[in-house]
């Protein structure tokens, strides 16, 4: 058997209606106790995971980092105890009977084993800078050499089957 690295550490299967966190405690030498829970991906069920990681004495998670549905949950535990987004290559359990709670017990032991190498993830500056840039690239771009300023809006209020409409700088518009 493999000595344990870790004596409180967290396995977390994020899906997109629920989060699945297995707590493994337990001595080096000992076989670990687990709990398993189940939060809601709403904002009130993830505020409730840090709460209950940190009452739980857990000081690493782990998560893989596949998909989008990871990322608010890292944001959020980031503040609270060490996280470890894991590539879902490296991390892949066995094949048949994968359920959520088993995956995250599978997260869980690898951690607490030392047997995960963590996914590279920017500093948080250098995200939300990200996050601006491209924010600032889906924002409509004018047409200055025309003079036609794309809009885009509700179909129910433009009319338009698609909800595009098109505005001159003279405030004339033409659907």
């Amino acid at each position: 058997m493999i000595e344990a690295i870790l004596e409180r550490c967290a396995g977390i299967d994020v899906g997109k209606k629920f989060v699945v966190v297995c707590v493994m405690t337990g001595g080096a030498r000992d076989e670990p106790y687990t709990q398993i829970k189940k939060f809601g991906t709403i904002v009130s069920g993830l505020q409730r995971l840090p709460e209950w990681l940190v009452a739980e004495g857990c000081t690493h998670a782990v998560m893989e980092s596949a998909g989008s549905y990871w990322k608010p949950v890292f944001n959020l535990l980031e503040a609270h105890v060490g996280v470890i987004p894991a590539n879902a290559a490296d991390v892949q359990n066995r094949r048949g009977h994968k359920t959520d709670p088993n995956d995250s017990c599978w997260l869980a032991h690898l951690l607490r084993h030392g047997m995960i190498r963590p996914s590279f993830i920017p500093p948080l500056a250098v995200r939300e800078l990200r996050d601006l840039t491209r924010r600032r690239r889906q924002l409509p771009v004018p047409y200055p050499s025309s003079g036609i300023y794309p809009a885009v809006g509700n179909a129910r209020n433009h009319g338009g089957p698609n909800g595009c409409s098109v505005s001159f700088r003279e405030g004339v518009t033409s659907r």
